[in-house]
């Protein structure tokens, strides 16, 4: 009995089409696509295909890496001399990502029916964000697309970069509390009912520290799977209520801004994020205001957000940049004046990127010295929970004689 195939090919006009085909084997499908003039690119079983599609629960997504890789290809390709649709095509084949190879399909068949680059990318704006797009229609314009698209790779690289840092900081924390946890959860839930029923069959008075662990260990019962499903629902509602309520988004930035260490941390990301993205748009050719507008979505802080749209309305009544910056807590004096500097020399751009770097050498060293102190009170911290619970069951073995009389 013949199999279902699905395959993807690519035809005389250069499309990429998918579709299925019963067929005893893929040499056999391969066999009869050329034969009507198409040249296959990938042919697989069809039951496999279906079972990724049904392991695919989670929504898939284009991570800054994707396409940080796709804008430095695209850069190079165009620099060689390729035309743009030729690119396009080797694009959406080589491409990895799912989600973005089929996007860059779609744009590709946009520019052949004449659209231009910058207008079928705004087309999918979960995969080309507004930056991106803004990047490419200056490119488009100046006619330095080659040129700004690398510029867009090295900031996209640089963001990347930064993010991984914050991310290595944050990484060593969590992981130990969540050791801590486990543990613990364990002990209550396990080792702890144990010596609650010797105890039990012994007699006697235990001591208050015994005690309170066994009232925890009673109440772990429903209090850790209410823990568990209240902490991811938690997560999914702070994400929707997020995405959905400025005013929310603001104050919990504002709190995150103001968490003792990692406070000061997350503030130097978003000031080398503004500073690095402002100064590419600028340099660019971008309008003032145009990018300010553009700024202020990329922050990923929404404190940073409504400063800088501030900002550009100040700009608009035909104020400089670095005097309304002056007037918010999350632009330091040191930045505001370098800002000032900028624009008096018109230098505007080069003044960001000296920020930018600033403060991602700032980030590093913080990351560095946040791993090296957290790691001791963390390890302290794990050491002394368990090490409590454990005296806490053993006291009672102290007077294990008295209990048995």
């Amino acid at each position: 009995m013949a199999d279902s195939f699905a395959y993807r090919v690519r035809t005389r006009d250069g499309r990429v089409v998918e579709g299925k085909m019963d067929a005893d084997g893929e040499a056999a499908v391969a066999s009869k696509l050329r034969s009507q003039g198409m040249t296959p690119i990938q042919i697989s079983k069809d039951a496999k295909v279906s079972m990724k599609m049904e392991i695919k629960i989670l929504p898939q997504k284009v991570k800054l890496r994707d396409l940080a890789i796709f804008s430095r290809q695209f850069a190079t390709m165009i620099n060689s001399g390729l035309s743009l649709l030729r690119t396009l095509n080797i694009l959406a084949e080589q491409t990895e990502n799912p989600l973005l190879a089929k996007s860059i399909g779609f744009v590709r068949d946009d520019v052949e029916r004449g659209a231009s680059l910058s207008a079928a990318m705004s087309k999918h704006p979960k995969v080309f964000h507004t930056l991106f797009v803004a990047m490419v229609r200056a490119g488009e314009t100046g006619g330095q697309l080659d040129t700004v698209l690398a510029r867009v790779a090295d900031n996209m690289e640089a963001d990347y970069k930064l993010r991984q840092k914050v991310k290595s900081a944050m990484t060593y924390p969590v992981v130990v509390a969540g050791i801590a946890g486990m543990l613990v959860t364990v002990m209550l839930l396990f080792v702890v009912p144990t010596f609650a029923a010797m105890f039990e069959d012994l007699g006697g008075e235990l001591p208050l520290p015994t005690k309170i662990l066994m009232i925890l260990s009673d109440g772990a019962k429903f209090l850790v799977p209410l823990f568990f499903v209240g902490s991811i629902a938690g997560y999914f509602g702070y994400k929707k209520t997020r995405a959905k309520n400025d005013n929310f988004a603001f104050r919990a930035d504002t709190i995150k801004l103001k968490i003792p260490i990692f406070g000061d941390l997350f503030q130097k990301v978003a000031l080398s994020r503004f500073s690095r993205t402002l100064a590419l748009l600028l340099r660019a050719g971008v309008p003032v205001l145009q990018a300010l507008d553009i700024v202020a979505e990329a922050t990923g802080n929404f404190v940073l957000t409504r400063a800088t749209a501030e900002v550009k309305d100040s700009v608009r009544s035909g104020e400089t940049m670095a005097g309304p910056l002056g007037r918010h807590e999350i632009f330091p004096p040191m930045v505001v004046q370098m800002i000032g500097v900028g624009e008096d020399t018109g230098a505007l751009d080069q003044m960001l990127d000296k920020v930018a770097d600033f403060y991602d050498q700032e980030v590093e060293s913080t990351t560095e010295s946040l791993t090296a102190l957290i790691e001791p009170i963390m390890i302290a911290v794990l050491g002394g929970i368990v090490g409590a619970m454990v005296v806490a069951l053993y006291m009672p073995m102290f007077k294990i004689f008295d209990l048995i009389k």
